[in-house]
């Protein structure tokens, strides 16, 4: 279980555009202590959406899903998720209402597609146009456009999920380690602080180097602020003390 975001469009396969929400997602869910476990990137195609949809919520996710909720024919988003969960997309008439309150006659014939939603689908206020997104099943999804998305995702995660917010959010402590020593020569270190602090990640980023910096790699150790930090002091001075390397702190505690 936990948070998966999904990002819906073409476009960003192609390169056409930038994903910018995966940066904003993580700072927004950083801020209530919630951690990111996963980033799913899926074209405007219908059955792969709902197929990513169904497995998500097979496995318990909470599903934030940016893109293809627009009128244009490329926007499969809704429809795929009520493909994913065996429902008939329908008009919501709170959503049509709140497209003809922004846009009167120009609503019709267009416009209020934008309020057809899985059946049952509770919908995610947009200040911006109010044209609302939806959400159903522990997935909420919103536009992808940023301005309108990231907004209707703090009011997603403020109003909806606060029961996902951590009032002591893991941290994460790291080094880099500088020297002769090799990934492989440190596995049997990096194994027993696993061992002997149940409860933290070690993440491994080795570098060869190049003319500015000689090969290192950098060493993080996330868990319980409790937890985390002994084992950190503790996997540092092991390096300093048994390793031919030289340590420098990026986060210490």
């Amino acid at each position: 279980m936990g948070v998966t975001l999904l990002i819906v469009g073409d476009e960003i396969l192609s390169g056409k555009r930038q994903d910018r929400h995966l940066a904003k997602v993580r700072e927004l869910l950083q801020a209530r202590g919630i951690e990111l476990a996963e980033v799913r990137i899926v074209g405007d195609d219908e059955e792969r959406i709902a197929q990513t949809v169904s497995q998500l919520h097979a496995r318990g996710d909470t599903v934030l899903s940016c893109g293809g909720i627009g009128a244009t024919p490329d926007d499969r988003t809704r429809q795929a998720v009520a493909r994913a969960f065996g429902l008939a997309v329908v008009r919501h008439p709170e959503g049509e209402a709140l497209i003809v309150n922004e846009y009167g006659d120009k609503a019709y014939p267009n416009r209020v597609l934008m309020a057809d939603f899985p059946a049952g689908a509770a919908l995610i206020p947009n200040p911006v146009n109010r044209v609302a997104g939806f959400s159903i099943n522990g997935v909420y999804c919103v536009p992808g456009f940023p301005e309108m998305a990231w907004p209707m995702l703090e009011w997603v995660l403020d109003t909806q999920l606060p029961h996902l917010h951590s009032a002591t959010p893991p941290v994460e402590y790291s080094l880099r380690a500088t020297g002769t020593s090799a990934e492989g020569d440190l596995l049997d270190l990096m194994e027993q602080v696993l061992r002997d602090f149940p409860g933290v990640s070690l993440s491994s980023l080795p570098s060869r180097g190049d003319a500015s910096r000689p090969r290192h790699i950098e060493f993080g150790i996330k868990g319980p602020a409790a937890i985390a930090a002994p084992a950190f002091v503790w996997f540092r001075q092991q390096l300093v003390d048994g390793y031919p390397v030289e340590v420098a702190d990026l986060r210490a505690p």
